[in-house]
């Protein structure tokens, strides 16, 4: 018997796929989960790499190459995206190369607050003067790296996280640092008073002369480079490296010139699309019910979460897991003469009516303090032996009633990681 049947006339040829725009953790994340289909445009002329460990390359700690991230399947294009237009779905490049979309994924990140500083910029100038470094990328810390030698004057504006990372890593390498923060206490968003001083005590340890309460003002330049940093009391720091580690801001020029929506950042819903549907946000530029975190944790859930509900679509679009939020746990390491090892989470400042908790041991120079509120706990900071953190932050992040008797959370404060 002879069929009758006619070949399947084959289908459509496939439309254009995803392209991520960003390749700093959170873009490379979303193209490694896609896999070989995806597009990533990143304009660094380094591998992608992750961004968080920048402090241990300026230490000395690890070379550049450890730190990069695993390449991604698909394409990766080195150049910088200048256009994206929506009516065609096409993203120009700078390279003059055009590259259409289905999806599009902006992960394009944060920049560097610049203070405004007298004499940081002369007229009409767009660059830092000599001597000045950002802290954000591979070339920033290689920069600053190949300009720090034993005895040279430092001084790092910015005592948050980033700051005292780099104070840290500057004193490391031999460099006579001061860190100034204009806050009342170093860390002061992450940590409570008492962690906050051990952090101080702990950089003071290491050579750093540490001021805070202390707002600068200005800087002078001579022949070109920054040589002076002047306080707001009217006092002269003299350096050779002044370092800006006055927090980041959400990159959000591409998607207001595409004109999406954008407040902090770039609004995304709990599927991370903005207002096109067609474009998806992630990472540092992403603003989610209200919040841009800026923080790693949050960038690669939120990849791993889109990459799901793209892989998902569009067999089944309504299937995507929404989502919902991230709860931040933040820890650092600061090796060096007495190593110190942190974690927080939540809110470690009390209310009149919270419950506290906290448990010290000056010898073993160990602090461990925990907020309840309404029967749950609410926030914490550790410093030193650590092997507690991850049953107390699974605490915190369930956000379940606690137990009426306090005895498991002063069994998990008292416990030493089995030493």
């Amino acid at each position: 018997m002879t069929s009758s049947a006619q070949p399947t006339p084959p289908g459509p040829a496939p439309g254009p796929g995803v392209v991520v725009i960003g390749a700093g953790l959170a873009g490379t994340r979303v193209a490694q989960r896609l896999g070989a289909g995806t597009v990533l445009i990143g304009e660094e002329e380094h591998p992608p790499y992750n961004r968080v460990l920048l402090a241990e390359v300026l230490a000395g700690r690890y070379g550049p190459d450890v730190i990069t991230l695993p390449s991604p399947p698909g394409s990766v294009l080195r150049t910088r995206v200048v256009r994206v237009d929506r009516a065609e779905r096409r993203v120009h490049c700078a390279d003059g190369s055009v590259v259409p979309y289905g999806t599009l994924v902006l992960a394009t990140g944060s920049n560097p607050v610049l203070p405004p500083l007298r004499g940081l910029f002369a007229p009409g100038a767009h660059e830092l003067p000599g001597g000045v470094h950002a802290f954000r990328t591979m070339d920033d810390c290689l920069a600053l790296s190949a300009a720090v030698t034993p005895g040279v004057r430092a001084v790092v504006i910015g005592g948050g996280l980033l700051g005292v990372s780099a104070a840290r890593a500057l004193a490391r390498r031999g460099a006579q640092v001061v860190l100034t923060q204009q806050a009342e206490r170093l860390m002061e968003r992450h940590l409570d008073p008492t962690s906050s001083e051990l952090v101080r005590r702990h950089l003071t340890d290491l050579g750093v002369e540490v001021h805070t309460e202390c707002r600068v003002r200005g800087v002078g330049v001579t022949d070109g480079a920054v040589r002076r940093v002047e306080l707001a009391d009217g006092f002269l720091l003299d350096t050779d490296l002044t370092v800006l580690a006055c927090g980041v801001r959400p990159r959000t020029g591409l998607a207001q010139a595409a004109g999406l929506d954008v407040r902090r950042g770039i609004v995304v819903d709990d599927l991370l699309r903005t207002s096109d549907p067609h474009i998806r946000a992630v990472g540092d530029c992403a603003e989610h019910a209200g919040r841009v975190y800026g923080l790693a944790t949050p960038a690669v859930e939120q990849a791993d979460a889109l990459a799901a509900a793209l892989a998902r679509e569009p067999a089944a679009p309504d299937a995507a897991r929404p989502y919902t939020g991230t709860r931040t746990l933040t820890r650092l390491t600061l090796p060096g003469p007495g190593p110190l090892d942190l974690a927080a989470f939540g809110d470690p400042e009390p209310r009149p009516d919270d419950d506290v908790i906290q448990l010290a041991d000056a010898t073993r120079g160990t602090y461990r303090k925990v907020v309840v509120r309404g029967g749950r706990l609410v926030g914490g900071v550790l410093l030193g032996e650590l092997g507690a953190v991850g049953a107390l932050a699974r605490a915190w992040e369930s956000d379940d009633p606690l137990p009426d008797d306090d005895s498991p959370l002063l069994h998990l404060l008292a416990y030493d990681g089995g030493r």
